[in-house]
């Protein structure tokens, strides 16, 4: 059996129909940028974040940017991200003129606030979490650290929209946060594609002005800006697969379900924690990263018979990259990144699929 880590070419191909369709009837009027469709896909998508407003933007690294360019971040300014995220969480700081200052992680792989607590100094900024694997951080900890601290905080939600942390969506809790809608992102778009959320009018003014040349809602220059605006047809493409978003979350929490009863008892695994809906943290599983003794000869096993899987940010934490400036010594990033592997998670895979990943690493570990 073939299982690819993802199939990016269903992400078309499954709903050929219906994408043919919306592109026929928006390119036909010549609808293309700043439409009904986008304005559509904005309004729903804040009403699924119970959020006040999202905006459309090119790309989630735009998000992050724009948020930190509103946050007027001086030279010397600090923001405390986790070292287990995109190098793209860290150069949004850059960006916006800040110094990224990656810390240690927790047993799920997000940023601990303890070690959060323990970097802050006199140039700290603002806090940086990242909502990893469609998995929500103890943003109650977070939240009481930055406002005792007088810290703003932007969330990170490249892989977490959907997800909750003690009823609440991620996403919502911070000054403003961004969303990728990247292909293989659990609602994925057919190419870059981004959204900033947001509740406070006014931020929600300067950040819809910065996202398109500093031009206001009626069309009048008031700042510099940059174009970073979400084309209309992959926000009508998004505002479609928008309906059934649901849907997909329960079958992703399905699959990881199917994993933990089947890798559970393995004892060279160490596992996400299962979906639950008693817990406080409601995951939506955009990826199902595990951490494996003898790693790398798991993956190559795997591989070896037609299983993809894949080590994140090509097997480096922000506090590994020397060239970047950030290096650091954070014994918990440094196990887990020794340690982790990610499984094909996504709706294309049925249920023997998954069981014959299970199979496969089993037969690893037994052997």
């Amino acid at each position: 059996m073939k299982v690819p880590f993802f199939d990016y070419s269903r992400a078309y191909t499954d709903d050929r129909a219906d994408i043919m369709r919306i592109i026929d009837t928006v390119a036909g009027r010549g609808g293309f940028i700043l439409q009904k469709e986008l304005e559509d896909f904005e309004n729903n998508l804040a009403e699924f974040c119970g959020a006040e407003r999202a905006i459309g933007v090119a790309n989630a690294t735009d998000g992050l940017e724009l948020a930190w360019m509103t946050a007027g971040l001086k030279p010397g300014d600090e923001v405390i991200c986790s070292a287990h995220t995109m190098l793209a969480t860290a150069s949004s700081i850059v960006v916006a003129g800040g110094i990224p200052v990656p810390v240690d992680i927790e047993q799920d792989g997000l940023i601990n606030p303890d070690a959060v607590s323990d970097a802050i100094n006199s140039r700290t900024r603002g806090i940086m979490p990242t909502q990893l694997n469609g998995r929500v951080c103890r943003m109650d900890k977070l939240m009481d650290i930055a406002k005792k601290n007088d810290l703003l905080v932007v969330e990170d939600c490249a892989q977490a929209l959907g997800a909750k942390y003690d009823n609440k969506n991620a996403g919502t809790f911070g000054f403003a946060s961004a969303i990728s809608f990247y292909p293989a992102k659990v609602l994925g778009c057919l190419g870059d594609g981004g959204a900033i959320i947001v509740n406070e009018p006014e931020l929600y003014q300067t950040l819809y002005e910065l996202h398109d040349h500093g031009r206001g809602l009626d069309g009048k220059v008031k700042r510099w800006g940059r174009n970073s605006r979400l084309d209309n047809i992959q926000a009508a493409i998004l505002d479609f697969r928008l309906k059934t978003y649901d849907t997909v979350i329960y079958r992703r929490r399905s699959i990881a379900g199917l994993y933990q009863s089947r890798l559970g008892e393995i004892e060279e695994l160490q596992l996400p924690k299962g979906p639950s809906l008693t817990d406080v943290n409601f995951d939506i599983f955009q990826n199902y990263e595990i951490l494996a003794t003898r790693r790398d000869e798991l993956k190559c096993y795997l591989r070896e018979r037609g299983v993809g899987s894949l080590i994140q940010w090509g097997g480096e934490a922000l506090s590994q990259i020397g060239e970047l400036g950030m290096t650091a010594y954070l014994p918990a990033t440094e196990d887990y990144f020794k340690r982790c592997l990610m499984l094909p998670m996504n709706c294309f895979l049925d249920d023997d699929n998954v069981h014959y990943v299970c199979d496969v690493i089993s037969d690893f570990y037994r052997s």
